[in-house]
């Protein structure tokens, strides 16, 4: 239940934030949070991560589905997974729908956090994208400590 608990939240604040950001942002409007470094700027991608992929929309909207179904269908398998890989899926969970909603009603990602590092530009991102990238972070961490327990019990059982 925790997962989509969580899925719920992110989702509830990607499209909040988007929504703001539609409401009262030009396209291309910027504004300073700090100077430098952090900006919030309205952009639209109709691709994928760091804009590739341009206007394969139906290409995002299947994957999309297929990640979803696959992300449920495990969730209800691991009902008593660990509380690490609950909230990693459940990031991940709500990263994806929050995309898929602005593809299907908007057929375009609002994006508008905006990281300048002296000369690097980093691509502009929303909500969805840092649920998605955290999520992903956790979970590799989660298979990582698992695969460690797991070896750790497999040596402790031969030693015995």
């Amino acid at each position: 239940m925790i997962y989509y608990l969580i899925a719920l939240l992110v989702l509830a604040i990607d499209q909040a934030s988007k929504w703001w950001i539609v409401k009262n942002m030009h396209y291309g409007e910027s504004r300073t949070v700090i100077e430098n470094v952090f900006y919030i700027t309205s952009h639209r991608n109709r691709g994928a991560a760091f804009g590739i992929l341009q206007n394969q929309m139906w290409f995002f909207i299947i994957i999309t589905l297929v990640v979803i179904a696959v992300l449920v269908y495990y969730m209800q398998k691991q009902r008593n997974g660990q509380p690490l890989l609950k909230i990693a899926l459940g990031l991940v969970l709500g990263g994806a729908i929050g995309n898929f909603l602005d593809r299907i009603v908007r057929k375009e990602v609002v994006d508008f956090m905006d990281i300048r590092l002296g000369a690097y530009h980093y691509p502009i991102f929303n909500i969805a994208d840092s649920a998605l990238v955290v999520g992903v972070i956790l979970l590799f961490i989660y298979v990582i400590m698992d695969s460690k327990q797991k070896k750790e019990n497999v040596n402790g059982a031969h030693r015995s």
